[in-house]
């Protein structure tokens, strides 16, 4: 589980306190800043996979900002399908007595759309972060193939992932931190472990 335990460090390793502290903001102002904040995601993808040891410094640039808009999109592409279902399936289950519909609907719809991401996400942001290339956001079949020919290291870097956000909404309570540095922990975290599949050089272990 060596990418797990490089991934949970890597947000804390080099110049990473500068980072943070406009992470953080970010995270605060994330509805205003939401096309920022995934920018910086795919440039921190892009820095772990040439290996460096911690999270880029923060500079606002058009690149920055595309490259929040073009992942933008391919998580609302992502989400799209379930969000076209959770009405209906709310009107069902409304029909059939339950008086949370709408909120059951969005659980059961959200296990699929995350395994979904999981399996689309990881590979399709590196591929991006590694060309520049916004087709390869979109290119999910090719993804797909990534997973299959490399299953126990996208298997790790999902372990990671997940972890990580659960780590972080955890903190909203139970480690009494907040959630905000908790999410920008989570995408850092993320952004290493899905670094993994597209860095440059050997593979980190997966053991």
């Amino acid at each position: 589980m060596r990418l797990v335990a490089e991934s949970f460090a890597w947000p804390f390793r080099a110049s990473w306190r500068s980072a943070w502290l406009v992470g953080l903001l970010a995270v605060i102002f994330v509805p205003l800043l939401f096309i920022p904040l995934l920018g910086y995601a795919i440039e921190a993808t892009r820095t772990a996979e040439t290996g460096a040891q911690g999270p880029p410094a923060w500079q606002l640039s058009t690149r920055l900002l595309l490259d929040g808009l073009w992942t933008s999109a391919a998580v609302l592409l992502i989400a799209l399908p379930f969000a076209l279902l959770l009405n209906p399936l709310a009107s069902t289950l409304h029909a059939l007595g339950e008086p949370n519909a709408h909120v059951i609907a969005f659980f059961a719809l959200a296990l699929p759309w995350g395994l979904v991401s999981l399996l689309l996400m990881p590979h399709a942001t590196a591929a991006f972060a590694s060309s520049g290339r916004p087709r390869d956001l979109f290119d999910f079949a090719a993804a797909l193939r990534g997973v299959r020919r490399d299953f126990m290291t996208w298997n790790v870097a999902a372990a990671a992932i997940v972890t990580s956000w659960a780590i972080g909404l955890a903190c909203a309570g139970v480690l009494c931190v907040g959630v905000v540095p908790g999410v920008f922990y989570a995408i850092l975290v993320s952004a290493h472990a899905a670094a993994a599949l597209h860095r440059e050089g050997p593979h980190p272990s997966a053991r």
